[in-house]
C-alpha cells in the first residue's frame, strides 16, 4: 500500500473529519474510497458523477427525481385527492368487520 500527502484547507478538513465520524470511519478511509472509486469506476460522466456522489447525497438526490416525476404526471400531492376521514374509517369497518356489515 503506498502513503499520499494531500493538502486541504482547514474548513475541508474539519468538514471531513465530521463527514467521517458520522460514517464511523477515518478521513483516510473515506479518501482511500474515493480514489478506489474513481479509479475503478464508470467512465461516463453521468455515472463518474454519481459514483463520486456520497451514498446519501445521491439518495437525497434520487427522492428529488421521484417526487419531481411525481408532481410532473399526477399534479403533486393535494389534501383534496384523499379520502375525507368519514369515508375512510367506513371503508375501514366494513373491511374488517367480520358480519359482513
Amino acid at each position: 500500500m503506498k502513503n499520499i500527502t494531500v493538502s486541504v484547507d482547514e474548513e475541508v478538513h474539519r468538514l471531513a473529519r465530521i463527514r467521517a465520524a458520522e460514517r464511523d470511519t477515518s478521513v483516510s478511509a473515506l479518501v482511500r474510497d474515493f480514489l478506489r472509486r474513481l479509479a475503478t469506476g464508470p467512465v461516463d460522466d453521468t455515472t463518474a458523477i454519481e459514483a463520486r456522489m456520497d451514498v446519501d447525497e445521491l439518495r437525497r438526490r434520487r427522492l428529488r427525481e421521484v417526487l419531481a416525476d411525481i408532481r410532473a404526471t399526477t399534479g403533486g400531492f393535494k389534501a383534496a385527492d384523499n379520502i375525507p376521514r368519514d369515508q375512510l374509517y367506513e371503508r375501514n369497518r366494513a373491511d374488517h368487520d367480520p358480519a359482513g356489515a
